[in-house]
């Protein structure tokens, strides 16, 4: 038989039982739509840790004390708790360490800050000048504390865009008083906003003033004397940043004056390999995620298998008038295999625009990137097509091995 005309039979058996084809079709829309939105969080979450780890900082290093230990070397706080690093290790570091571009020592803390008549409690950061270029940090309006004002501990500050609304709103808040805890300072400049990070903590809702300032008047006790929480080394270039934090450690090393054998005091992290760390885990959990959600193709598969025999037995009397008119068993054969490739592609496609619906429907919910990968048109398609040819080539046989005599007196 002509092409055409078994294309005619296969859409006719196909439009003539429109319930059936719908109920058949089903499992593999279920499948491509899952596969789809599997995929689509998968790279949407690689997306968001990408993004957040960018803001860090690019080529950066981050240095954090160790553990705390109490008596008898025991370690009894989690790591980051110690007080191990100083001002003294950040300035051996900007000065010893090639390949540097900027050095940047942190302290924290948390205060209630409050400015003509309003109130806000926001994370405090001491830190140098050099914190803007460490950390890729810009300046919306006003300036940066210099490295005078730094080393004199001056009463000025820099804020982020949440804490300039939540105070004051609409106006300029440069040149303004704002009270930390007690302590009056003054705003000398606005950060660019850099948004909220993948794991919710909003960027702009902070403050920053000169390490000495905070250090003395805000943080406090939680702070001895010269130490700091963080030392930000931004080397510069990617091509230096593993060299800078193998000559960082080493020098740090030597200024904690450890032993050749003992654990550090201290943890230095390269943003590019957790980077790197944080993208193949994710790739991994997606590919996961992706085989989970195409196990319900094979069940869509079965699904059109069985429902395939069913209309063979169904249709056994048409099978064989056909044959009788000089059907030979390949045009059967074609023509129950088209129908089984053309029920799977039609749950291909319509599961490939549910999917990609889905996707962003999750997306916006959750203030997540629809990232829908470009692969994933022609691979649900493909896969779709292959399901239908795969699992009806049974049903397909079956059908063209039927006996016209014995097909013609089944009722």
């Amino acid at each position: 038989m002509h092409p055409i005309e078994l294309l005619r039979f296969a859409a006719g058996a196909i439009v003539a039982h429109p319930m059936r084809s719908a109920l058949t079709s089903l499992g593999v829309v279920i499948g491509v739509a899952a596969v789809v939105v599997m995929t689509s969080i998968g790279l949407g979450a690689q997306q968001r840790v990408t993004s957040t780890i960018a803001g860090l900082g690019s080529d950066l290093i981050i240095v954090s004390p160790g553990a705390s230990r109490g008596g008898g070397g025991f370690v009894q706080g989690a790591a980051g708790s110690g007080q191990s690093l100083t001002d003294a290790d950040a300035e051996a570091i900007a000065s010893q360490v090639e390949n540097v571009a900027a050095v940047a020592p942190v302290v924290r803390g948390q205060a209630q800050l409050t400015a003509d008549g309003a109130n806000w409690n926001s994370r405090i950061e001491g830190v140098s000048p050099d914190y803007l270029i460490a950390r890729d940090l810009t300046i919306a309006t006003g300036r940066m504390f210099d490295d005078r004002e730094a080393r004199q501990g001056r009463k000025v500050v820099v804020i982020g865009q949440t804490v300039a609304r939540e105070l004051w709103g609409d106006l300029d808040p440069v040149g303004r008083r704002v009270r930390v805890r007690s302590v009056p300072f003054e705003v000398v400049g606005v950060l660019e906003s850099k948004g909220q990070s993948s794991f919710g903590q909003d960027q702009d809702d902070v403050l920053l003033g000169p390490l000495e300032a905070v250090r003395s008047r805000i943080v406090g006790r939680r702070a001895r004397g010269d130490t700091v929480q963080t030392i930000y080394v931004k080397a510069v270039d990617a091509d230096s940043l593993d060299r800078v934090q193998e000559d960082t450690t080493n020098l740090l090393r030597e200024q904690h004056r450890i032993r050749a054998g003992d654990d550090d005091d201290f943890q230095t992290q390269n943003m590019a390999s957790i980077l790197a760390a944080s993208q193949a885990a994710i790739a991994t959990f997606t590919v996961l995620l992706a085989a989970v959600a195409a196990v319900s193709l094979l069940v869509g598969g079965v699904g059109i298998m069985n429902i395939m025999l069913v209309a063979v037995t169904e249709r056994t009397r048409e099978i064989g008038l056909r044959m009788a008119v000089g059907a030979k068993r390949s045009d059967i054969l074609i023509q129950f295999a088209l129908e089984s490739i053309t029920l799977s592609l039609a749950g291909g496609l319509l599961g490939l625009l549910l999917g990609v619906l889905g996707a962003i429907g999750i997306a916006k919910l959750g203030s997540w990137p629809a990232a829908i990968p470009p692969w994933a048109g022609p691979v649900a398609l493909g896969f779709s097509s292959l399901v239908g040819l795969v699992f009806g080539a049974y049903p397909s046989w079956r059908a063209a091995r039927l006996d016209p005599i014995e097909a013609l007196r089944r009722e």
